[in-house]
C-alpha cells in the first residue's frame, strides 16, 4: 500500500490530447494571451486528501449514508411542458433563489413553486454566469453532493438552475415518456428556454453520475452548435454496459449497489404525488402514483417490474419495453456517452475515481480523452462515487469541480472561443478505396422522429 495513503493522500492523474485545447484569455493588453485547457484543470485542482479512516471506494461510497454537514440551498421551482408532442409530459425545473421563510410539504426540504406573477417577471438582460445542474440516478435538487458545488458558486455571484428528471425530486410523472441515460430532450429545451430569457448570460452545464452520461450525451448530440461555454461532469459511468456487468460480478456489486439502485428506482416507480401529509387528507381513491400513469404503456408488465430486484432488471422491465429496446444490453450500449465524447465541442473536465465501485475504472474512456482536444479527464485514486469525503467533512471534487467553472469565467475570453471540429478519427478504407471510412460517434440506434 502506498505510505501517503495512509494519510488520505489520493495520487491524481490527468489524461488529455497531445494538443489541448487552447484558450483564449481575458487582457487588458493589446496582444491576445492564451491558456491550455489542461493548464486550466491543473491549476483549479488542489491536493487530493481524503479522509485517511475512508480508506477504499467502499468506505467512501457508504459515507454517503450518514447525515453530513448540511449545505442550504433554497429553490424555487416550475413545471415546464414537453415542447415536442412526441416527447409529451411536464419536469420540473428548480431555480436557486436567496433564502426565504415558508415551506411547502408536498416538495423537498427548502423548495416552493414559483408565483406565477414572480416566474412571469423572471426574465433579465443581466450577464451573470448561470450553472445547468443535472443529479444522478432518481435524485434531484435535494441532493447534498450537487449543494456542495452549488454554494461556492452561488457565492461567486453566480445564478443556477437545476433540471430535474421526470418523476423525481417529488415531481410528477404527467405521460409514458420516462427518463433514460441518454434523455437529452428536457435539458435541451431548458437551455434553449435560458438563452431566450437571459440572452447576455454565459451558460455552464454540470452533470453528476447518471446526469453527467446525458450531459454528455447532450454536448456530443449539440456538437459546435451547443449553447453553454463549458461543462464538467463528476462520477460519469460512460460506458454503462461495462459498469452495468462489473456490478454484476462482485457479491457487494450485485446485493449491495445494484440492489440498492434497483430498489431506489422501484420507489421511484411507486411513489406518489403527493406527500405523505397530503395523503391523509384524500380518500385512497383519490390518491394517484407514478405506476399508474407508466401502467398505461401497454408494453409495460408491472407485476414484472414490481418483482425486480437488481438495478438491470428494472432497466430490463422498463427502459426496454418503454423505448423499445429488446434487452438492457442494447440499452446500455445505445445510452451510452463514452463515444459521444468525440463529438463533444466545448470545453469539458471530468473528474472521476479509480476506485469507484458504480462508475467502474474499466469504463472510462481514457484514450478517447487522448484524442479529444476539447475534453481534459482527472483521476484520483480514492474517491469512490461521488463521495471523495474530507477530514473536514466537505467533499473534495467540489473544490475542482467549482473552480473550473468559476475560473473558466473569470479568465477566458468567452466570445473568441473556437469550436473547429478535431481531426477526424479514422479506422483507414478497404482495397479501392479513395476515402478513408470515418467514424461517427453520434450514431444511435434508438430514433425519435421529431417534427422540425
Amino acid at each position: 500500500m502506498d505510505f501517503w495513503r495512509l494519510f488520505g493522500y489520493a495520487k491524481t492523474s490527468f489524461y488529455h490530447h497531445d494538443s489541448p485545447l487552447s484558450l483564449p484569455t481575458k487582457s487588458t493588453n493589446t496582444d491576445e494571451q492564451r491558456m491550455n485547457l489542461i493548464d486550466l484543470c491543473k491549476q483549479v485542482t488542489p491536493t487530493c486528501r481524503l479522509n485517511p479512516l475512508l480508506f477504499n471506494g467502499h468506505l467512501q461510497t457508504f459515507w454517503t449514508a450518514v447525515k453530513s454537514q448540511d449545505v442550504p440551498i433554497y429553490y424555487k421551482r416550475r413545471i415546464f411542458s414537453a415542447e415536442e408532442p412526441q416527447l409529451a409530459g411536464t419536469f420540473v425545473v428548480d431555480f436557486v433563489v436567496k433564502p426565504y421563510e415558508g415551506t411547502d410539504q408536498s416538495l423537498p426540504p427548502r423548495t416552493t413553486y414559483y408565483k406565477d406573477v414572480e416566474f412571469d417577471e423572471i426574465g433579465s438582460m443581466d450577464t451573470k454566469p448561470m450553472l445547468v445542474t443535472l443529479h444522478g440516478l432518481s435524485g434531484g435538487s435535494h441532493e447534498i453532493y450537487l449543494r456542495h458545488v452549488l454554494k461556492p458558486v452561488v457565492d461567486a455571484g453566480w445564478e443556477a438552475c437545476v433540471v430535474n428528471s421526470r418523476g423525481c425530486a417529488k415531481s410528477k410523472i404527467t405521460t409514458g415518456v420516462l427518463y433514460n441515460a441518454r434523455a437529452t430532450w428536457d435539458v435541451r429545451q431548458v437551455v434553449n428556454w435560458l438563452r431566450k430569457t437571459f440572452p447576455n448570460r454565459p451558460l455552464f452545464g454540470i452533470g453528476y453520475s447518471l446526469g453527467a452520461n446525458i450531459l454528455v450525451n447532450y454536448l456530443g448530440e449539440e456538437g459546435e452548435n451547443c449553447i453553454l461555454a463549458a461543462a464538467v461532469v463528476c462520477s460519469n459511468p460512460w460506458n454503462l454496459e461495462a459498469s452495468s456487468l462489473a456490478l454484476q460480478r462482485t457479491w457487494l456489486g450485485s446485493e449491495v449497489y445494484s440492489k440498492t439502485m434497483g430498489t431506489s428506482m422501484k420507489k421511484l416507480f411507486e411513489e406518489s404525488d403527493l406527500s405523505g401529509l397530503l395523503l391523509l387528507t384524500l380518500p385512497a381513491n383519490e390518491w394517484n402514483s407514478h405506476v399508474d400513469t407508466i401502467s398505461q404503456n401497454p408494453r409495460v408488465d408491472i407485476d414484472k417490474v414490481r418483482n425486480v430486484t437488481y438495478l438491470y432488471e428494472f432497466d430490463r422491465e422498463i427502459q426496454g419495453p418503454t423505448w423499445g429496446y429488446p434487452t438492457e444490453g442494447a440499452y446500455y450500449r445505445d445510452a451510452s456517452c463514452c463515444d459521444s465524447l468525440m463529438a463533444v465541442r466545448i470545453p469539458l473536465f471530468a473528474i472521476n475515481a479509480e476506485d469507484d465501485p458504480i462508475a467502474v475504472k474499466e469504463a472510462i474512456p481514457f484514450r478517447e480523452f487522448k484524442q479529444s482536444s476539447f475534453g481534459v479527464l482527472c483521476t484520483t485514486s480514492l474517491g469512490g462515487h461521488l463521495s471523495w469525503f474530507e477530514s473536514c467533512g466537505g467533499r473534495w471534487f467540489a473544490k475542482p469541480a467549482s473552480q473550473f467553472l468559476i475560473q473558466f469565467f473569470d479568465s477566458i475570453d468567452l466570445d473568441k472561443l473556437e469550436r473547429k471540429p478535431g481531426k477526424k478519427v479514422e479506422n483507414g478504407g478497404g482495397v479501392g478505396v479513395k476515402t478513408p471510412a470515418s467514424f461517427n460517434p453520434m450514431r444511435r440506434k434508438l430514433q425519435i422522429d421529431v417534427e422540425p
